[in-house]
């Protein structure tokens, strides 16, 4: 890819950009308050649970990961594996399961049998002392998720940020790009929602190119991080699709980076929020995203001094494993924000639809 190039697309880009100013992107006219892995300060990361909370907090858009077993079906899960400190065995699919126990490997090596017999709602992480446990909870398919959404959700507006779980470095780690976005694909199409709703995520850029390749209609989310950004032997970072961040013309890495992620075709650019006071979403990361047509939705934002250092500079939303929090000042500030759901309907769907070993 060379610089004249760039050229080119930056320019038709900007031309459309206006045309979806980022306070109206995807018909929501409200601050973008996301539930990371539902809300994983309230309740088990990536469970019923943690949504069932997220959604009565009033979040706007449900994140969560996507992991891809052994027999193809698309799992809420944020680990390559299953460790121990979130999930504990149970009893093996058959007597004579060699892959017994369960805990310790691969979700990509194991069927979604014996993932269903992991008990993953009985340990509350160190790092997360709120966390409300429901002893016994399963690892749900995102086909599940969809179904317990929609059984509190009947006008269908709730939005998703739905990340796949794949490593460029460690690819034995993870099913390939072709299967993941083949499959979660399939469960997008199956799952109630309007398309518009469902954005797809990655640190991997190459599943974001290939999701829009595959079907236009869905929008789609660049992460980044510091590592990665960094570049490999070739010059370029793995996670980056090949695409060279030294090639743009921003003056700061920021707009290169925000150029880059609308050279992939994004919709948002999701970049760590950092730490103050140099954070690594910046003012110029902000504003050329937001010239190139691109929402700005920061992760994970648990600290209210960063949260307001960050509404200051114009980001559209924010993840946070403390949604609750991020919609009270949203709403100090008198911004728009999504509207909360009734908790008596939201646990009694969850009652419904929650499954233990």
């Amino acid at each position: 890819m060379d610089v004249l190039s760039v050229y080119a697309i930056l320019a038709t880009s900007i031309v459309s950009a206006y045309a979806l100013p980022p306070q109206t992107y995807l018909g929501k006219l409200f601050f973008d308050v996301q539930g990371h892995r539902g809300g994983r300060g309230e309740a088990i990361e990536n469970t019923l649970p943690a949504f069932a909370w997220g959604l009565i907090d009033g979040v706007s858009t449900l994140e969560l990961d996507n992991g891809l077993t052994k027999d193809g079906v698309v799992i809420v899960w944020h680990d390559e594996a299953i460790p121990a400190e979130k999930c504990k065995d149970t009893s093996p699919v058959t007597p004579d399961d060699v892959q017994f126990p369960y805990v310790g490997k691969h979700i990509a090596n194991l069927t979604l049998a014996q993932i269903k017999t992991l008990d993953c709602g009985s340990q509350r992480l160190t790092t997360h002392p709120l966390q409300l446990l429901y002893p016994g909870t399963k690892i749900s398919t995102l086909s599940e998720a969809f179904a317990f959404a929609r059984c509190v959700d009947k006008k269908r507006e709730v939005f998703w940020n739905i990340e796949s779980k794949i490593n460029p470095v460690t690819p034995a780690s993870t099913r390939s790009v072709e299967d993941f976005v083949t499959a979660q694909h399939a469960a997008f199409l199956a799952s109630g929602y309007p398309l518009s709703q469902l954005t797809y995520q990655s640190f991997d850029w190459r599943t974001i190119i290939a999701m829009k390749k595959r079907d236009q209609r869905i929008p789609t989310s660049a992460l980044i991080q510091p590592s990665t950004v960094t570049t490999d032997a070739s010059g370029v970072s793995p996670w980056l699709a090949g695409v060279d961040l030294g090639a743009f013309p921003g003056g700061t890495l920021g707009a290169r980076i925000s150029q880059a992620a609308k050279f992939v075709k994004a919709n948002t650019l999701s970049p760590i929020a950092g730490s103050l006071p140099d954070l690594f979403t910046t003012k110029e990361m902000v504003q050329e995203a937001h010239k190139l047509g691109l929402t700005v939705v920061p992760w994970t934002v648990n600290d209210l001094t960063i949260a307001e250092s960050l509404i200051e500079i114009g980001v559209d939303g924010m993840i946070s494993d403390y949604p609750v929090m991020l919609r009270r000042l949203a709403e100090r500030g008198a911004r728009s924000v999504a509207s909360q759901r009734s908790q008596a309907q939201v646990l009694k769907c969850l009652d419904e639809h929650l499954q233990r070993v």
